[in-house]
């Protein structure tokens, strides 16, 4: 996903926003293929939350018995269930995580090109069908929020304001060093900005690499608690496979901190490994445990396989009352993403 200021329209003078060229080519290529399958007419993945009381009927063998009205079924003496029709208006927020890690891809896509599509996608394909979609943009701090609204416009605006110029870090344009105890992103000063800002129950995607100072876990428990989450996790294969490329300089793109290794050391790429594993491991434990869905995008995988896996899983588990995680069969493998790794890289 190649990006530039603008695109000019063949045949005409005009340039046209690489927001709305990015969001055409994915109406054709990705959204024309999910609309039925994320947000049917009449069967859909995502719900809205409110219920109204349609009807009563006698109870039958496979109805729900939280659904019995006591006091019909104590005046006619024969057990009455209430039916409902669910209201299917539905509010989606993307809580967007920009901060500088994102900007990192070690191809020709980054992990922010990676967001960009999974945004444009998911904000079409609901709004599609009178749905709303709201934001808030975070980089240093929460920089800006986008009520929800439901045009097409509204989607092109809040591409759009993903891609604006972002401030760096002091740290990172060497000003001065990052202050003890701020050092990365601050995830939890996103949540809790959400928790205050979201008042009806919603979906809620929270779109980032993770890549952030510890302490955010309370934080996206109660979120998950008042609505629900699903976690986008975006990443590339060299965060988890470090290739043999010899002596480099890597840098702390939040931070600005620069260290020189020896990529040839096969021990210490085995280290690397090592330690990428265990955080990748904890990474799904505490989202598991918070109640969010979990959706990982790779800088080198396909959206639109990546998506049609997530319908699956949802669909599981909503014929099965499975959990929350992927089934080990539709996760994405991490031996392919780490055999994908490039096998050079630019110091």
């Amino acid at each position: 996903m190649a990006e530039a200021a603008s695109l000019v329209r063949p045949g005409a003078g005009t340039p046209v926003p690489v927001a709305e060229q990015l969001l055409r080519r994915l109406e054709w290529t990705v959204i024309r293929r999910l609309d039925g399958l994320l947000q049917g007419d009449y069967r859909t993945l995502f719900r809205g939350a409110g219920v109204d009381l349609a009807d009563l009927r006698e109870y039958e063998h496979h109805d729900d018995v939280r659904h019995i009205d006591w006091n019909v079924t104590a005046r006619l003496q024969q057990p009455y269930v209430r039916q409902f029709i669910e209201d299917r208006e539905l509010t989606a927020w993307f809580l967007l995580d920009l901060s500088g890690s994102v900007d990192f891809g070690s191809g020709d896509v980054t992990k922010l090109n990676v967001s960009s599509g999974f945004v444009a996608t998911l904000a079409r394909v609901i709004t599609r069908h009178g749905n709303r979609v709201g934001a808030l943009f975070f980089g240093q701090r929460v920089d800006a929020v986008l009520r929800p609204g439901a045009s097409r416009g509204h989607v092109l605006n809040l591409m759009q304001r993903m891609h604006q110029p972002r401030p760096k870090t002091p740290a990172a344009t060497g000003t001065k060093p990052a202050p003890p105890g701020r050092e990365g992103t601050r995830l939890a000063d996103l949540l809790a900005t959400a928790e205050g800002t979201i008042k009806r129950r919603s979906l809620v995607f929270i779109v980032s690499d993770f890549i952030c100072a510890p302490g955010w876990q309370p934080a996206l428990a109660r979120l998950t608690q008042r609505h629900e989450v699903v976690a986008v996790r975006l990443f590339d294969p060299l965060e988890m496979a470090l290739p043999d490329v010899g002596l480099v300089t890597v840098e702390d793109a939040e931070t600005g901190e620069q260290l020189f290794i020896d990529a040839s050391d096969p021990d210490f790429r085995e280290r690397y490994a090592a330690v990428a594993e265990a955080q990748e491991t904890q990474l799904i434990e505490d989202l598991s445990g918070s109640g969010a869905d979990i959706l990982e995008l790779a800088t080198d995988d396909d959206l639109l396989d990546a998506l049609l896996r997530y319908a699956d899983m949802r669909r599981q588990r909503a014929r099965l009352g499975a959990a929350r995680r992927f089934p080990p069969h539709l996760r994405r493998a991490r031996t392919a993403a780490a055999s994908a790794a490039p096998k050079e890289t630019a110091p």
